[in-house]
């Protein structure tokens, strides 16, 4: 879904193509992957 939102596909595209999604999976799939961005990563010197 992220490589769709990325390659310029609307939020319509994607219902279309995924009958079965609702704007609300989609929207959790953004709020998913903002979460897992914004966290720190730890590197053991």
């Amino acid at each position: 879904m992220l490589a769709l939102l990325s390659a310029g596909a609307d939020l319509e595209e994607i219902l279309e193509d995924y009958p079965y999604l609702e704007e609300a999976d989609v929207r959790a799939c953004l709020k998913y992957a903002s979460l897992q961005a914004d966290h720190a990563i730890l590197v053991a010197a």
